[in-house]
């Protein structure tokens, strides 16, 4: 399996996803791709880090929606390839229109840094196989614009399509319905606000983010 670290001007969790993916993923590949380059077709899984991407200038994601890359990443995604997108990646992929909705700042107006426990609300997913429906994990957040919105009708859809795969217990941002993670219909697109590449040691404060990527190869190699 080859999976690939989307880096932007701005991204400051790649080396953290990066390590993370080498530590959680036996036998896996995994190299940086630069948001100017291409050549994306022979990675399996794609993964959009952390960070301000851009400096977050005009809203959070919204000029790396129109990196060069983007457009390989919309055709991976489309192809069924997975693509994960954590922090300023989740709203990088809202900008893109790969995942409903649109993200506000933190009820509040405050940035939030801090361990908060979510429960997973969908484990037939390719990133969530490894977990029990309903376990609690405790994942850390550090955003100032993670207060996740999108319209009655679009929740609606999330609901019946079980396209909500974590949320809150304790709401940090105002995000509504307490979501933390959703993906696309097809399910092959995950976009979560918590970091779980900052929590796969136990030296960090938590290991509970290990479950996404054992379940990404889980999912791969077809167990």
């Amino acid at each position: 399996m080859k999976c690939a670290v989307i880096v932007f001007p701005g991204s400051n969790c790649d080396m953290d996803m990066y390590n993370a993916i080498e530590d959680c993923m036996d036998g896996v590949t995994v190299n940086y791709i630069w948001h100017s380059d291409s050549g994306l077709e022979e990675y399996d899984a794609i993964f959009l880090p952390g960070g301000f991407s851009y400096g977050d200038y005009l809203r959070s994601g919204a000029i790396a929606r129109f990196a060069p890359v983007m457009a390989e990443v919309v055709e991976a995604a489309e192809k069924g390839k997975l693509v994960m997108g954590v922090c300023n990646g989740f709203q990088i992929l809202l900008e893109a229109g790969l995942l409903p909705g649109a993200m506000r700042r933190n009820e509040g107006l405050k940035f939030s840094c801090k361990y908060t426990p979510l429960t997973v609300e969908n484990n037939h997913t390719p990133f969530t196989n490894q977990y029990e429906l309903g376990e609690e994990i405790s994942i850390p957040i550090a955003h100032g614009e993670g207060n996740y919105y999108c319209d009655e009708e679009t929740l609606k859809n999330l609901r019946e399509n079980r396209q909500i795969v974590f949320r809150y217990l304790h709401n940090p941002n105002g995000s509504i319905d307490n979501i933390a993670g959703i993906t696309n219909k097809k399910g092959n697109v995950l976009g979560m606000m918590p970091h779980p590449e900052r929590a796969v040691h136990t030296l960090l404060g938590s290991e509970d983010g290990k479950g996404m990527f054992h379940s990404i190869i889980r999912y791969w190699r077809g167990d």
